[in-house]
């Protein structure tokens, strides 16, 4: 099979800065709270209430790298996007410039930002980065779990939380920039919560489909915590630009202890937009969902977001037990909490699988398996999942994301374990498939890592990653 070339920006942490984590009745414990909420919101009110203090702020001039290489296929150097620091960087999106190819922008929690929000753009693909930390609502904080994407006309949008009290409320911020990402004003609210409650771990999607009828529509996924405990999924869209947004529901709202939660947007050429997230029952043996059967769910809207289809069962998973006091179950053998987000990309390709649909996700068995499953029909029905990588791999693989290439090559990124006997240490992977049934795998990185060195004493090192396709190239 043909292989895409492939160049990797990986935001990278720095090492360990102090200690957090103790084990007690085999469990350990942890500053942030165990609550449902999005690990950026857990970790905003740990530093908010003084559970975690971070050492100092500060950048290291940037180091580039030229991300050019021959004979394709081939990985290319990996560069720090978030060019260096004293604090972590984390949960990394990334999206480029659909009329720019050497456009792209990533961002992540930024530890270094008094808001919690960094981002990072380039113009010349990748060699030197721009980096800024988002501003804030006059009386309220930053509370991460950052998005971006471009528009059809080259404008850069990035997402946020902003929450005034400790993220008991919320809102998701927005902010446009018409320089690439050099610059961007203070942000406005795009989402309110409906229920007065934490608008959580928020997912962008902008429209950029030349035949779509919602072209530059601007989708915005939340989890919409309410006060009396119940999680209603809702997406937003706006059509003037992210000037204003209506809000509507997707499906019920799960009561505590049941969650919905890690939204993912997807949208198809003919401005078809899906949306994709978990619901876990909450009755683990810890009193979460840790280790629980957890369905993924699929919603469709065919008219711009106005409306959106009953969801249906995409995939049923096991989430990884809760070892650390988490909601939604641990990374083995470590204290950090791992989200399990059920990433949803399509096809928007001529060739021979255009319209079908992607879900990428873990299962957890003895170990976290990575898997894919696909749906040709619009998402009403979905085939078995299948694994990414050798059935020879009994490793730990988790954070997947998917997206496809304009040429309909999938490519799934992920973090896995294979190479170290003691299941810890992990590195970055790329499988790469024509039809989402048979994968290739390659690594990407160029080290291994150890969560145990996330900036925070192996306690936080976010809920997810990222990639997106630039012609034949993955960042």
């Amino acid at each position: 099979m043909k292989r895409a070339s492939c160049a990797v920006s990986l935001i990278l942490v720095t090492p360990l800065l102090f200690s957090l984590a103790t084990i007690a009745n085999g469990q350990t414990t942890s500053p942030l709270e165990k609550l449902p909420f999005s690990g950026a919101v857990l970790m905003a009110r740990a530093i908010a209430a003084g559970r975690v203090k971070l050492p100092g702020r500060g950048y290291f001039p940037t180091s580039s790298a030229n991300l050019t290489c021959s004979p394709a296929p081939c990985v290319l150097p990996n560069v720090d996007a978030s060019e260096g620091g004293t604090n972590p960087v984390n949960e990394d999106p990334i999206a480029t410039n659909p009329t720019n190819a050497l456009q792209f922008i990533t961002g992540g929690n930024d530890y270094n930002c008094p808001n919690i929000q960094g981002f990072f753009a380039t113009s010349d693909g990748g060699t030197t980065f721009h980096r800024n930390c988002l501003g804030n609502l006059s009386g309220q904080s930053g509370f991460g779990d950052p998005g971006v994407g471009y528009d059809t006309a080259g404008k850069v949008y990035v997402t946020g939380i902003d929450s005034k009290d400790g993220a008991v409320t919320g809102e998701i911020v927005i902010a446009k920039s018409s320089d690439g990402g050099g610059t961007f004003p203070t942000p406005h609210v795009a989402v309110k919560s409906l229920s007065g409650g934490l608008t959580d771990k928020d997912w962008m999607e902008i429209d950029t489909n030349a035949g779509s009828s919602h072209k530059n529509t601007i989708y915005i996924s939340i989890t919409d915590f309410s006060p009396s405990g119940s999680s209603q999924i809702t997406v937003s869209h706006s059509t003037n630009g992210g000037g204003t947004f209506k809000t509507v529901k997707v499906g019920s709202p799960a009561t505590s202890p049941a969650v919905n939660q890690f939204t993912d947007l997807a949208i198809g050429k003919d401005g078809s937009v899906y949306v994709s997230f978990i619901n876990c029952p909450g009755t683990g043996t810890t009193g979460d969902c840790g280790g629980t059967s957890t369905k993924i769910l699929v919603s469709k809207s065919t008219d711009g977001g106005n409306t959106w289809s009953t969801p249906v069962v995409a995939a049923t998973v096991t989430l990884a037990p809760d070892t650390c006091s988490a909601y939604y179950g641990c990374l083995p053998n470590t204290g950090e909490r791992v989200s399990n987000i059920p990433v949803i990309a399509i096809d928007n390709s001529s060739g021979t699988n255009a319209g079908t649909l992607y879900l990428a996700f873990y299962n957890y068995t003895t170990f976290m398996n990575v898997e894919v499953a696909k749906s040709t029909d619009g998402g009403t029905t979905w085939g078995a999942p299948v694994k990414v990588s050798p059935a020879s791999v009994t490793h730990d693989q988790f954070f997947p994301w998917i997206n496809v290439s304009p040429t309909g090559l999938v490519g799934v990124t992920f973090l896995d374990r294979r190479h170290d006997p003691a299941n810890i240490n992990y590195e970055a992977f790329l499988a790469t498939s024509k039809n989402g049934t048979t994968f290739r795998d390659k690594r990407l990185s160029s080290a291994v890592s150890n969560p145990n060195n996330d900036g925070f004493s192996g306690t936080f090192m976010g809920d997810y990653t990222g990639n997106a396709w630039a012609g034949k190239t993955l960042y």
